[in-house]
């Protein structure tokens, strides 16, 4: 999701790189230095640090946007909606709002989007790891154009309300979710702690939609989970890449290595990504030397992220993977497969390998938008493609449901199994 640069970075990149007109003069503001590499989730995982630079960009009158010509369609269409449209308490702040969300629409691009003042209120409070909602992941199915459930957190309002990884969210409190994105969906599932939400839900295997009431809750989002099986196998899953995620994954790491660990299971399933400063971070914690992951944008401009190799693990590794695994989590996983460290068990990952920067508006509200494209060491661009697992293994949820049988973790098991006899 982000990757904190320096004021001398965010100066050059914002006088060369990230030029933009936007609607009027409101739309020169402030750059947040954060690049974003998430995938997808219910609480909206953009992590940052927030750095400031003043955007100038003058307007090209002959080329831009906002020539007289749009500019007097605009007031037509306020006019007609004043004078003719069926209801008097029209809100000019939300008419607004919909010309700079349209602009962003435009782009045809689902991560580039603006945020309201609240929205970004909530963005920001979301890098905390805390938030108020029903405790699942939501990822966004190219294929149906609809927004599914990618994952579950133990002991969430989600889990209670026994809600299955690929529900496909068919309406959210009776309002149809086709053709929204996946940010208006995950925007109408969060809300005030103790209300409740309802949950229209299509599921593999049942005839008629499934209904669900949801209560909402505070959610503290645990990033990292260990435990150790037999054969001296660790297991380390990472929910997300957050700003705290690093000193969790030192800290669960000690605790493997401390108990005489032989392999490390890597669990990135269901994770959307994070910040690239954390996964690189971690990536550090594993990789030999060399470049963990690098980044260009439409000018060719390339950016290195590197790993020095004094902390190159020394057991087998083995990573399990699935179709909503995605951005930072590919970044990870993507390395670990060029350097031949392990294998990858599991399901071809999301595909999203680019990058996207907030730019602060100055007026309380935000854009984020996509300036840029991230390749594996071996220099693969996985968006839309995703990365292909050695081994691959389907997730029975009905096994899971039954009786908690996780057939990707097994054959994780058994593959890692194989690698320490080796």
């Amino acid at each position: 999701m982000d990757i904190n640069n320096s004021f001398d970075e965010a100066e050059k990149i914002s006088r060369g790189k990230l030029t933009r007109r936007f609607i009027s003069g409101i739309l020169i503001g402030f750059l947040f230095s954060v690049l974003l590499v998430s995938g997808t989730a219910l609480f909206l995982l953009y992590k940052t640090r927030v750095f400031s630079q003043v955007l100038t960009q003058p307007a090209n009158e002959e080329s831009g946007l906002l020539t007289e010509e749009t500019m007097s369609k605009i007031r037509s269409l306020e006019d007609v909606i004043d004078t003719f449209y069926y209801k008097t308490d029209v809100d000019k702040a939300e008419e607004a709002n919909g010309l700079y969300k349209g602009l962003m629409d435009s782009l045809g691009d689902p991560y580039s989007v603006y945020y309201t003042t609240d929205e970004l209120e909530e963005l920001m409070n979301d890098t905390k790891g805390i938030y108020f909602g029903i405790g699942a992941y939501v990822s966004y199915d190219n294929t149906i154009n609809m927004a599914r459930i990618s994952g579950v957190m133990p002991g969430s309002p989600a889990e209670e309300a026994e809600l299955c990884i690929d529900d496909i969210i068919y309406e959210v409190d009776n309002t149809s979710t086709q053709g929204m994105s996946l940010e208006e969906v995950v925007s109408m599932i969060k809300g005030e702690e103790g209300t409740k939400v309802h949950l229209s839900l299509i599921r593999s295997g049942v005839s008629d939609n499934v209904e669900v009431d949801v209560t909402r809750a505070e959610i503290k989002v645990p990033t990292v989970s260990t435990e150790v099986y037999e054969d001296n196998i660790g297991y380390l899953k990472i929910t997300e890449f957050d700003e705290i995620t690093t000193s969790q994954f030192i800290e669960g790491m000690a605790e493997l290595r401390a108990q005489n660990i032989e392999g490390l299971i890597i669990d990135l399933r269901s994770n959307p990504g994070g910040s690239l400063a954390t996964v690189c971070d971690i990536a550090r914690q594993l990789l030999p030397k060399g470049v963990i992951v690098y980044t260009e944008d439409r000018d060719g401009y390339r950016e290195d992220y590197n790993c020095d190799g004094e902390n190159e693990i020394d057991i087998p590794i083995v990573v399990l993977t699935n179709q909503y695994s995605a951005s930072a989590s590919e970044i990870l996983a993507g390395a670990i497969k060029d350097y031949n460290l392990g294998k990858l068990v599991g399901k071809t990952t999301y595909g999203k390998g680019i990058v996207q920067r907030i730019f602060d508006l100055k007026d309380g509200t935000a854009v984020k938008l996509t300036v840029s494209s991230y390749f594996t060491p071996s220099g693969v661009n996985i968006h839309g493609v995703g990365i292909a697992p050695d081994v691959e293994v389907e997730f029975d949820s009905e096994a899971y449901a039954n009786d908690k049988t996780d057939t990707q973790l097994n054959k994780g098991i058994e593959v890692m199994k194989e690698l320490i006899d080796k």
